[in-house]
Order: C-alpha cells, then sequence, then structure tokens
C-alpha cells in the first residue's frame, strides 16, 4: 500500500488515545513517541535502557503532552509471566490500549548464513519475532477494551523480498509478516482492532548505519520525516484498514 508521507493530521489526531511504543527510547521509536504526544496521545515509553526512556519523557513533557509512562523491559530476557504482569499493570494503571507500535528491533550480523552464529540468530528472533507476539497476545484484552485500535508491526524490505546476507533479521521480519496476516484476519469483523505491517524505509538511523556503515546519512530521511504515514496508521483516519503492507515512504529512485 501507499504510504502517507503528505498526509496532513488533525492536531487533537490521538486525543485522549493511549498508545504503546516499543524501542521509544532512540531513534524511529523516540521519535514517533514525540509525535504522538504532540497529536494528544498519552504514550507508554517501553525499553531497555531506562536513561533513553527518561530523555524521551522529558521531551514529551518540555513540550506540553500529556504525561507520558515508562515501562522497562528488555525482550532478550522476558518471559510470558513478564508480559502478563505488563498487562495487569497497565490494566490497572489505564483500563485499556488504544494502540501499540511494534518497533523494538535487532539486527544482527549481516554475513553469510553458512557463518551466521546460532546464538546470535535466536537473540534476533528473540526480540523481533517471540517478544512483539508474546506481548501481544498478553496485551489484546487491553486492545479490545478500545473502540478503534490499531496495531503496527514494523517491517522491512528484506522481510517481503529476502536478500542474501541478511539472515537472521530478513527471517525475522519474514516471521513479522506472518504474524501480521494470521492476527489481522483473526480480527476481522470480530474486534475493532487493525493490524498492519509497516516498513520505514531507508531512514537515518543507528541501525541503518550498522547494515550501511558506507552509506552518506544525509541521502536519508530522518525518522521525523516519515512520521506522517505512523500518525496516519495509529489515527482514526486509517479506521478499516487491516491486513496491509504498508510503506512509511517512497522507494528511493
Amino acid at each position: 500500500m501507499n504510504c502517507k508521507i503528505d498526509y496532513q493530521p488533525a492536531t487533537d489526531l490521538l486525543k485522549e488515545r493511549i498508545v504503546l511504543v516499543t524501542g521509544a527510547g532512540a531513534g524511529i521509536g523516540r521519535a514517533a513517541a514525540l509525535t504522538y504526544a504532540r497529536h494528544g496521545a498519552t504514550v507508554i515509553l517501553l525499553g531497555r535502557t531506562i536513561a533513553k526512556l527518561e530523555s524521551t519523557y522529558d521531551a514529551i513533557e518540555e513540550a506540553g503532552g500529556p504525561q507520558p509512562a515508562i515501562f522497562p523491559l528488555n525482550f532478550e530476557g522476558a518471559t510470558h509471566s513478564d508480559y502478563q504482569d505488563m498487562a495487569e499493570t497497565l490494566y490497572q494503571e489505564f483500563g485499556r490500549l488504544d494502540g501499540i507500535l511494534h518497533n523494538a528491533g535487532l539486527l544482527g550480523r549481516i554475513t553469510p548464513f553458512e557463518q551466521y552464529n546460532p546464538e546470535l540468530w535466536e537473540q534476533v528472533m528473540q526480540v523481533n519475532v517471540n517478544g512483539p507476539v508474546w506481548m501481544t497476545q498478553a496485551l489484546l484484552p487491553l486492545l479490545k477494551e478500545s473502540a478503534d485500535a490499531s496495531i503496527i508491526l514494523t517491517s522491512s524490505g528484506v522481510g517481503r523480498k529476502g536478500r542474501a546476507y541478511w539472515g537472521a533479521y530478513s527471517v525475522s521480519k519474514f516471521a513479522t509478516e506472518g504474524f501480521m496476516e494470521v492476527l489481522a484476519d483473526e480480527m476481522e469483523n470480530q474486534h475493532p482492532i487493525r493490524v498492519n505491517t509497516l516498513n520505514p524505509g531507508a531512514t537515518r538511523t543507528q541501525m541503518r548505519r550498522s547494515a550501511f556503515p558506507g552509506e552518506d546519512p544525509d541521502s536519508l530521511r530522518t525518522p521525523e520525516d516519515i512520521l506522517p504515514t505512523y500518525l496516519w496508521l495509529m489515527g482514526p483516519d486509517s479506521r478499516g484498514v487491516n491486513g496491509q503492507k504498508i510503506d512509511a515512504q517512497p522507494p528511493r529512485s
């Protein structure tokens, strides 16, 4: 589906909505959290580095956004019990969720599969697949309390067409696409929960620098540049859009 790079959101697009953003301490996650808050959302900031989450928290407060919340969690070591405890805590605090942006991810290594380290492979799968899957399962009851909930799963171009040397990252994103299709089909006509994948494309982030160290970062869009699509997909203007593979920016020429 085409991106919404020219989307013009209402100032109060996300007013009174409660949105969870994973990987909210840096990069696209931080930018999305700040932007969601600027459009009225109460944002739950999830990540593994408390100092980074606190920085995002402070930036939201300084900008006059609704008071956010911090939920430290590391996907690498999280268990099913941790996700259930998280769901209980959020239910007691907020009573519902109106959206989740699954943004946290691990690149692993760009290397021939023949040389891929099995422990690193499992680590990438844990962070990119298992964590978002089991967190979503635990949080579904909270999402069902919303009149218009949106789940955004971060994908990649290498999760839609495999590419040599991208190993676990590519495979994890194919799994993300498959999970989205299964869950979206289950939610169709049952609950007001829409589930879609969003490919940010080539964006000026630390992960991109790790994957393409020789690339000129000034040739890339910034996280802020691609956020119109993130806003559209999280807000009510995308109501009814379900099971779609969406791009956050046009393909590079």
